[in-house]
């Protein structure tokens, strides 16, 4: 019978290869990644035309809101990586916080469909001013033609609904990808090699559920109402987990580990402690991993070199390894600290790099709801735009795993054909660029509203190029990214890895509203409104925010290439190429054989 060290199924036995993970079990696993992101993906594309249209936020408000949204929705799954990797299994951890994000939506669709939980209409808001005895003091006093933005107990109750979907779908992000990782063993050649496809496939989910979001949930959020949209998107997350729960008893779960946060901790205290100490001759006689260790469910990890003054962490004083985990910490606990740190370079540009995606995704919308949306007799919803993007990374996604990967791995030697880091920089180029179009764009819509008085003359499609350009981003540095952060942390916060990309995106976000504040406050002081405090795109400078921010994303690529240089992987995965190639051969040959099309397409 099969086995893999230190993994258990749903029940704590040990598991069999033979019935549990591979292929079979990470298919439920895209099945829920698949159906959360119809929903998620959906609705955040959507969000900031439920936040301006239906609670009457400006332009700032709105766009800082949405903003703040995707980034909280990031953030939280720190916490749940926390829980999975240090006390819960991740089945458990996803089990437990999926039902929150489905009552975050059912919360939202409540407000959306109660009158008295939501402002009235701008367009209503002069006609009810003149309402009789029984109008509200607020809606009495507000003079005709005015917007009364969402505010008070509404303003609480929209965002504790927002706030819940991001507890419930961050741990769902925080685990489904290191939960992935589990299923396959990198010690096997063929394992090895459906493990480096499965995070392309798992970018293929995130696509095809924001296909099928774009087109259904922001029609229904636009054409049946947003209670409606709100509760669809629910009933989505809630099918999704059914789904993904039948799987359960296929899974390979790991052990938790006990805290990594702790570990990191006490390898820096003790290091701190040690820092006037001389490092021995010999590394041998530095405090090495023992057995309780392993079964503990820890990665044995191999000294390197750098940071070696974390390195006196593991120095034993008196000949023993006597004082506790606060006097002493093992070799490889070290190793795990430096892996953390090395990455946090990384991770600090990255966040810079892939703030553009995020200041796009947030003002296009805007742009599309001002601009011609016709399509012959068809009205199209700027968010549903993002369809565009979507489909090319679909098609991309499948191309580039089943001819180019194969291709480069042959060329380069390479497990995944190019390292993390070159593919992450090709999408960093197309951030940059669609930045850059973005901006032109604008210019170009400005120049129609100065001559006409009205960019209702131009298409909504002249925002494609930029959609275009965010789906090669996706299909390159998501992916890479995602593979980057959870490949190279250790077995021990592998969903702290995941969470970590996660948190970059947060971050990204995060950033950008910072930057709309700041330049806003920035640019009141030199007279007149700031760049982006007009009611609307038309009376603000949207144009050149984007130049700005294609400044920023300049810099900021120019320090991810100096980082990416000098950044030496944790894993040699050069070593496993050939084998893996070997392994790629047979499978064609034996699919050849058979026929069978399906085994191709699923491995």
């Amino acid at each position: 019978m099969g086995s893999s060290s230190g993994l258990v199924d749903w029940r704590g036995r040990p598991v069999d290869t033979r019935k549990h993970g591979g292929v079979r079990a990470s298919i439920y696993i895209h099945m829920l990644v698949w159906l959360s992101n119809v929903s998620n993906i959906g609705n955040m594309t959507n969000i900031v035309s439920y936040l301006s249209v239906k609670m009457n936020m400006g332009v700032a408000a709105a766009s800082t809101t949405s903003a703040s949204f995707v980034a909280m929705m990031q953030v939280f799954t720190i916490p749940a990586a926390f829980l999975a990797d240090s006390y819960l299994k991740r089945v458990y951890t996803v089990l437990f916080f999926a039902p929150i994000e489905i009552l975050g939506y059912i919360l939202l669709a409540i407000q959306a469909h109660v009158p008295s939980l939501h402002p009235a209409p701008c367009e209503l808001a002069g006609a009810a001013a003149g309402a009789g005895a029984g109008a509200t003091a607020a809606t009495t006093e507000a003079a005709p033609g005015t917007c009364e933005a969402v505010h008070g107990s509404n303003l609480s109750l929209l965002m504790l609904g927002l706030y819940l979907i991001c507890v419930g779908e961050g741990a769902v992000r925080a685990c489904l990808p290191a939960l992935g990782g589990d299923q396959f063993d990198e010690g096997d050649a063929a394992e090895q090699r459906q493990a480096a496809s499965f995070f392309n496939w798992y970018a293929f989910a995130v696509s095809l559920g924001a296909l099928v979001g774009l087109v259904a949930v922001v029609w229904v959020q636009d054409n049946k109402g947003w209670d409606a949209g709100f509760a669809v998107c629910g009933a989505v997350v809630l099918l999704g987990l059914l789904v993904w729960a039948a799987g359960m008893p296929t899974y390979r779960n790991k052990v938790p580990a006990g805290s990594p946060i702790t570990r990191i901790l006490q390898v820096l205290v003790v290091a701190f402690k040690k820092r006037n100490l001389q490092l021995p001759e010999n590394p041998d006689e530095l405090y090495q991993p023992t057995n309780d260790d392993s079964a503990k469910g820890l990665e044995i990890l191999q000294r390197t070199r750098g940071l070696k003054c974390l390195d006196k962490a593991a120095i034993v004083r008196g000949g023993g390894s006597n004082g506790g985990a606060w006097s002493v910490c093992s070799v490889s606990q070290v190793e795990e600290t430096k892996i953390v740190l090395r990455m946090v370079p990384i991770f600090l540009t990255a966040a810079l790099g892939y703030m553009p995606v995020s200041v796009v995704l947030t003002f296009t919308v805007q742009q599309g709801n001002i601009m011609d949306t016709r399509m012959g007799a068809i009205r199209v919803s700027p968010a549903t735009l993002f369809v565009i993007p979507t489909v090319f990374q679909l098609a991309i996604l499948v191309v580039y795993d089943r001819a180019v990967v194969p291709a480069l791995r042959r060329a380069t030697g390479r497990v995944g054909g190019v390292t993390h880091l070159q593919r992450i920089g090709v999408g960093f180029v197309s951030s940059l660029a669609s930045c850059a179009v973005a901006a032109a764009v604008e210019v170009k819509r400005r120049r129609l509203v100065a001559s006409s008085s009205s960019s209702a003359m131009m298409s909504v499609f002249w925002l494609t190029p930029q959609f275009f350009l965010l789906g090669v981003v996706d299909v390159t540095s998501f992916v890479g990214l995602l593979e980057f952060f959870s490949s190279e942390a250790s077995d021990g916060m592998k969903s702290i890895g995941s969470s970590i990309f996660y948190c970059m995106l947060g971050m990204a976000a995060w950033l950008n509203t910072m930057l709309i504040e700041l330049v806003n406050r920035v640019t009141r002081r030199r007279g007149g409104g700031g760049w982006l405090d007009g009611a609307n795109l038309n009376e603000s400078r949207l144009d050149l925010f984007y130049w700005l921010v294609s400044g920023i994303e300049l810099v900021a690529f120019m320090a991810y290439l100096l980082f990416a240089w000098r950044y030496v992987y944790r894993n040699d995965q050069t070593i496993a190429a050939a084998a893996a190639d070997a392994v790629d051969e047979q499978e064609d040959k034996k699919a050849a054989s058979n026929g069978s099309l399906v085994q191709i397409n699923l491995i």
